[in-house]
């Protein structure tokens, strides 16, 4: 595949220990002052969009340039190390004092992972960060995780509308995917549905999950559904007519061309606009507007072999719909690739580890790959 692609955004060191025995209901459970735990090897690789999405469209075929930033620190060095094992060390930019940013992944059978999260370099992304030569001649510009990096989301998000403005100058559609919000952090008093309403306008391809994109443009109402979801997870409450697509209706009039809101264990749903909007993608994208306007629907999720961790499913489902897009296909096959990633993606401790090519999980399909719900 020659058409360019740039991975930008948040990037980090993510170390999991592997949490064995019973399913808990409540992290207190398992978790006490001065208890020992007996952990499994440790899982180390890298996190955050750019690695998770970059790589993962490296390895289903695309040519993919990363543009995250490190410090010249220990973790910096094996984000390096990990990232050049794929060919795609290209593009990361590293800063003397500062500092790489990790993660530590609890995955507790039972109940959803716990992140203990250092930001790092991450915080002083900017758009200057963003070389000329990297952006030449890119199809595709992707933007992952701005409410975790500071400068992107202060100032109601100038520092966001900048980078996508700068990778639309240089004639490349983009994509952007958001990340939770720490409801009691600066981002999470941050004016998301300003930031929003500012960033929208030059992102071409809009790929949030459905809890992040509640919490941004309704408040009360991602509140309410975290009420009636209980100890459950938010997605199997949801309902498309009232919950999802008045979501979907406001991005949509905020300027997004392509919508897709990842529902976790659900599915996914998406939608296109008009084909008259569609022609105003930049043309090294390489869309067809007749094949992709005023589409609409929910794809379900398709039954894991097994589950063993879900890092990095919902940043791989959005490489593979980014990946067959750039191949040429239409929306309801690439809503269906994404769907299928996202299931191969739960049965390794990492992101990348259960991925398989487009053409592999086309062969499951047509063999009768069973859905959730079914």
């Amino acid at each position: 595949m020659s058409k360019k692609v740039v991975a930008a955004g948040h990037i980090c060191l993510d170390i999991t220990p592997a949490i064995g025995g019973e399913k808990v209901s409540e992290i207190g459970e398992l978790l006490l002052p001065g208890k020992l735990i007996h952990t499994g090897k440790a899982d180390v690789h890298t996190g955050g969009s750019v690695a998770n999405t970059g790589l993962a469209m490296k390895l289903l075929g695309a040519d993919v340039y990363l543009a995250g930033k490190i410090g010249e620190d220990s973790f910096g060095d094996m984000i390096e190390k990990i990232v050049n094992r794929y060919g795609v060390q290209r593009g990361l930019i590293r800063k003397a004092g500062e500092s790489s940013s990790y993660s530590v992944v609890l995955a507790v059978p039972g109940i959803d992972r716990i992140f203990l999260h250092h930001p790092g370099a991450n915080d002083t992304f900017s758009a200057e960060d963003l070389s000329e030569e990297l952006l030449q001649d890119t199809a595709l510009f992707h933007f992952g995780y701005p409410p975790i990096m500071q400068k992107m989301y202060e100032r109601d998000g100038d520092g966001l509308v900048e980078v996508m403005k700068k990778a639309k100058s240089f004639g490349a559609a983009t994509s952007l995917d958001l990340a939770a919000v720490d409801p009691k952090s600066a981002a999470g008093r941050a004016d998301w549905e300003k930031i929003l309403c500012k960033t929208l306008p030059y992102t071409d391809i809009f790929v949030p999950s459905v809890e992040e994109l509640y919490y941004m443009l309704d408040r009360e109402g991602f509140c309410a559904l975290r009420e009636k979801a209980g100890n459950r997870d938010v997605c199997e409450v949801l309902d498309l007519e009232k919950d999802i697509r008045p979501l979907a209706g406001r991005c949509m009039e905020m300027g997004v061309k392509i919508l897709v809101i990842k529902c976790g264990a659900a599915g996914m749903y998406y939608r296109t606009a008009s084909l008259e909007v569609l022609e105003t993608i930049p043309e090294r994208l390489g869309l067809s507007g007749r094949l992709w306007a005023e589409k609409e629907g929910f794809e379900r999720s398709y039954v894991p072999e097994r589950i063993l961790s879900g890092t990095g499913a919902g940043d791989t489902s959005i490489a593979a719909f980014l990946t067959s897009l750039l191949k040429g296909y239409g929306p309801e096959k690439c809503i269906r690739y994404a769907a299928a990633t996202g299931a191969c993606c739960v049965a390794a401790y990492d992101a990348l580890g259960g991925l398989l090519p487009l053409e592999e999980l086309e062969k499951r399909i047509q063999a009768g790959w069973k859905k959730n719900g079914e």
